[in-house]
């Protein structure tokens, strides 16, 4: 069978802000109903690329094609903008909801921006608001929302228009844990559906949990792209290991201890013990007193920062 082409391709992206790059040769496609995950530091060109996505900033160099379906040629951006939002629908990390209009209203007027006639908004309004879990607050307005409700409007608000690709840009940031889960819960209906979703996130449990791909950026550049689980894979060991509390940072000299690991990392009080096989590691361990440790499988936040480093990053 042959493969869909892609919905968006993007191809060699580059954005300068004087002598600072932001975006450097950055390239990547979104089949349909697939969901891409771009992860990184602050500052790595997460949201600066999705402003290119959006056309809200030209691009120094590179191609963003966008492919209608139908037979229907492609589209560029920013030259063919109009024609392309108004396939998207974007949740942007801050809530831009009209504090003046009910969540009803608040639809019912994003919806009028694309020219869609009343009969349509009355048929899928009520709908929006069901798969928002947001039927009960129809007349409430913004203000008397809880913060995981703004965001699950402002997600019914982005598919008004019934979009084939959503971008997200942090979308459950400053969620609860509730509130995160059933915003999960409803991307992966959109994704089953045939949704194609960008993603970009600073959570590796939501980027592991929601994407068939990701894109991992510093500085600009792409690092390494893939399905989860196979990146985690070619990158790190099978094992991780933590050694944490009183007399956890000398463990990081002891020889021993270094033979049995291949690859050893310290962030503040936690040694952190990368191995193939955990058992004689934690064998020693064990020989080594009281200590406490945490034996797991290496994650998404071990590659995130075996890529990226563990040196904090100011907001950029």
């Amino acid at each position: 069978m042959t493969a869909a082409p892609a919905l968006l391709d993007v191809r060699d992206l580059r954005k300068r802000y004087g002598s600072a790059t932001a975006v450097d040769g950055v390239s990547f496609a979104i089949a349909p109903g697939e969901c891409l995950g771009v992860i990184g530091p602050n500052g790595a060109g997460k949201t600066t690329t999705i402003r290119m996505c959006l056309g809200l900033t030209p691009p120094d160099g590179g191609s963003i094609d966008y492919r209608p379906g139908g037979g229907a040629p492609a589209l560029q951006m920013p030259r063919d903008a109009l024609a392309i939002k108004a396939e998207l629908g974007v949740v942007t990390q801050f809530d831009t909801l009209d504090p003046d209009f009910s969540c009803a209203e608040n639809l019912r007027v994003y919806g009028r921006y694309f020219g869609l006639p009343r009969a349509t908004l009355d048929a899928r309004i009520p709908r929006l608001l069901e798969f928002a879990a947001l039927a009960h607050k129809a007349a409430a307005k913004p203000s008397e929302l809880s913060g995981g409700m703004r965001r699950r409007l402002s997600l019914a608000r982005a598919l008004v228009n019934a979009p084939r690709l959503l971008l997200l840009d942090e979308p459950t940031t400053g969620l609860d844990p509730q509130a995160r889960h059933l915003m999960w819960e409803r991307l992966q209906r959109l994704v089953q559906q045939g949704t194609s979703i960008l993603l970009t996130t600073h959570f590796m449990d939501e980027a592991e949990r929601l994407c068939t791909r990701l894109l991992v950026l510093d500085h600009g550049r792409t690092l390494a792209e893939g399905a989860p689980r196979a990146l985690i894979a070619q990158h790190l060991e099978r094992d991780v290991v933590e050694a944490y509390g009183a007399g956890a940072l000398a463990l990081q000299h002891d020889a021993a201890l270094r033979a049995l690991a291949t690859r050893i990392e310290v962030s503040g009080e936690t040694v952190f013990f990368y191995t193939q096989d955990a058992a004689p590691l934690l064998q020693a361990l064990g020989a080594q007193g009281p200590l406490r440790t945490l034996h797991r499988p290496a994650n998404l936040e071990d590659l995130f920062l075996k890529l990226t480093g563990r040196q904090i990053r100011d907001d950029a």
